[in-house]
């Protein structure tokens, strides 16, 4: 099976994770998966936040960008408190970047440049306080069908 990152660019992205993170107590996940279940890639988006428990964050700051490789679908969701801050024109314009990016097929740009710009937000409106934790995993999410595609691989 065709792997959508290789691990070099998997390891990447989680550090542009573990940089955006650095300077706020937001949290950015990724998940990625070959085929969106949802009808749209938002409302999967909206369906994997809550499976990873995204919505539990202590400011509601929590960022998920999804990725359905092989259906070419993506889709940016923010929590409650963080979308109140930035609005729907913000995700817009991330989406419109990574998408930039995707049709010249550089995904780990694309995924590194929005998670960078949304770490940058983020820390506008959350900033890094002494006693924050990192509250998520900065590790790519996949289904568990399509991990196991991989480990095939």
């Amino acid at each position: 099976m065709a792997k959508f990152l290789t691990e070099e660019q998997e390891k990447s992205i989680i550090e542009s994770i573990k940089e955006a993170e650095k300077e706020t107590s937001g949290e950015i996940r990724v998940h990625i998966e070959k085929k969106c279940s949802a009808e749209s890639p938002l409302q999967r988006a909206q369906e994997v936040f809550g499976e990873l428990k995204m919505h539990e964050t202590e400011l509601r700051n929590g960022v998920i960008v999804y990725v359905a490789w092989k259906d070419h679908k993506v889709a940016i969701w923010g929590d409650q408190g963080i979308h109140e801050k930035v609005g729907q024109e913000f995700w817009e314009e991330e989406l419109k970047l990574i998408l930039d990016y995707f049709k010249k097929e550089d995904y780990e740009t694309g995924l590194s440049e929005v998670i960078l710009q949304i770490g940058q937000k983020l820390k506008e409106y959350f900033p890094y306080q002494k006693d924050d934790v990192n509250e998520l995993s900065n590790q790519i999410s996949y289904t568990k069908e399509d991990k196991q595609d991989e480990s095939d691989a």
